[in-house]
Parts: structure tokens; sequence; C-alpha cells
């Protein structure tokens, strides 16, 4: 069932800590917002409120992590990733045991506009050393990864969802660290015509846009890039040994997010195939998620059509 990928992560930290007395959760005044309000329900005693003070917050996660304990720093993607000098000192320079989860993220925050919505995230902290970065598709996928966070020695960065996400793995799925995984692959037949790679709120995109395409006599797969930081240049080298073309669909601007990613991988590795982006260009603006997407480009129809146009 869809299900926001900041409800997932809420209750799955809430049920994780229990297990987890380490654990402490970081709030900037917006609990109810990023799902942490369930775990300060459960243990008011491990939940610190900070107010509107994110770069206090984060500095005081740093010195709790090099304390023993594992603190969990939510707020809306911009506002915590705002903070970047912050970041880069007291989690990444230091390699603190810091979580940081940046939740609201892009366009599919819909409504609130162009001032909530981080659309520059990825391309902030991707430029950081020491620091994980990982952005789940589903319920499922979030709930591995907030384990895997809580359980993992160092500075991760979190990216969910304010809107609901289609399921798109099935009960066999495990989360691994660096690997993509491919969420559709069309009959076996012909050669690929192309690969879309998408992460987060996009991945059901890409899946539609595929299965659509089908229809079309159209083969094109979806993959999935939960993990950004390491990421799986692996996947990108397959893909473009047997695919025309690679086309990425994010919710995120076109410039150092998951588009780029791919892009340096296919440069790296002198793999010879066109690679179209797909994602913002501009600053948002107030509207539901599915009129957003539809608006900048981001719908399955509109992955559909940008792997049907010539890239040769």
């Amino acid at each position: 069932m869809p299900k926001a990928t900041r409800q997932a992560f809420g209750e799955a930290l809430a049920e994780l800590a229990a297990s987890r007395p380490q654990v402490v959760v970081l709030d900037a005044d917006l609990s109810k917002s990023t799902m942490t309000s369930l775990f300060g329900k459960k243990f008011p005693e491990r939940r610190f409120q900070f107010g509107i003070a994110e770069a206090n917050m984060i500095g005081a996660a740093a010195g709790l992590a090099l304390c023993g304990k594992v603190p969990v720093v939510s707020s809306f993607a911009c506002f915590l990733v705002g903070r970047l000098e912050t970041i880069r000192v007291c989690a990444a320079y230091n390699r603190t045991n810091v979580k940081l989860v940046g939740t609201h993220a892009g366009l599919g925050i819909g409504d609130d506009g162009a001032s909530q919505m981080g659309l520059e995230d990825l391309g902030a902290l991707r430029s950081l050393p020491n620091l994980s970065i990982l952005q789940p598709a589903d319920e499922l996928e979030t709930r591995q990864m907030t384990e895997w966070m809580l359980d993992h020695d160092g500075p991760v960065y979190l990216r969910l969802t304010r809107q609901k996400t289609a399921d798109v793995h099935g009960p066999d799925y495990r989360f691994k660290l660096g690997a993509a995984d491919t969420v559709y692959e069309p009959p076996p037949g012909a050669p690929l015509q192309a690969t879309l790679f998408a992460s987060g709120g996009t991945v059901g995109e890409a899946v539609k846009a595929a299965r659509a395409l089908m229809d079309r006599g159209f083969r094109a797969r979806a993959v999935n890039c939960g993990s950004l930081v390491p990421f799986d240049e692996e996947a990108v080298v397959r893909a473009a040994q047997d695919s025309a073309r690679l086309v990425t669909l994010e919710d995120h601007h076109v410039n150092g997010g998951l588009g780029s990613a791919v892009c340096e991988a296919a440069a790296r590795r002198a793999c010879a195939v066109p690679v179209l982006r797909l994602g913002a260009t501009e600053f948002g603006e107030s509207g539901t998620a599915e009129e957003l997407y539809e608006k900048r480009g981001l719908s399955w129809s509109h992955a559909a059509e940008a792997c049907l146009r010539n890239l040769a």
C-alpha cells in the first residue's frame, strides 16, 4: 500500500529504537511533519527539541555522537542542508556518527511551495567526503535503510518524501549499500532501447513509464538507485552495454544529483551511450505533487516520451 517514506521512517525509528538505547532524536520544531513525533511519544526522555535552530541542533548532535550516542537529526531537507557549513565540519570532516534525515524533498512537497522544497540538497552533500547518502523508493526500502543507518558507524544522510510512494519492491528485497536494483525488466526479447535510472519519489514513475513503453513496442527497464553515495557505477556500465540510451529521472535539480552521478560514472568508465537527464531546472512553485511532476516533466508520461526521443 502506498505510504510516504517519511511515515515509514518514523514508524521504523520508533520500533528499532526500543532495542537501541543509544539512539536519540533531535528536532527543529517539525517533529509532526518529519514523523519523529512517533519516537518522542515512546521515548520522551531521548528526544530533544531545538526550535528553528538547525545549526545548533547539528552541532549538538555531533557532541552527542562523540559521547557514544546515535543522534538522529531531522528536519525538512531544505532547512537541514541549508546548514551545509555545520554539516561539513561537525559531521563529515570529523566523521561523527550523526544521522541526518531530510524529509519533504523535492517538488513532491507540493502546496508548501518553493521556499520549502529541497532541490539542491544532494548536489551540496555529494560534494562532502565521508558521508553516505540514501534515498529509498518505498516503505520496505525505507525500513531497511533506517535499520542500516542506525547500525552503521559514520555520518549518513537519508532523503525522504512527503508524498506517498508506490511499493516497487517485493518481500524478498534486501537493501545493500552501493547497489542499484532493477525494479522493472521487460520480458526477454530484442535489445533494450533504454534504461531509466530513478531514485526516491520518481521510481514509481519510472516503472509506470517502462510498462507503458512496453505497450508501444519500446523496451525499457527501470532501475532504482537508493544508494547515491556510494554509487553503483557497475549498474551504469551494464546498462550502457545493453541499452541504446540512458535516462535519469529525479525530484532534484538536474545538476548534482542522480543525473550527475550517472553521467560521472559513464564518463569515468568510458561508456559510449547518450544520457538524458530529467529533473528540476529552476525553483519550484505551489501545487499538488502530481501537478508539479506533470508540469516539470517528472511524470511517467513525460519520462516515456523522453525515452522515445532520438538521442543519438
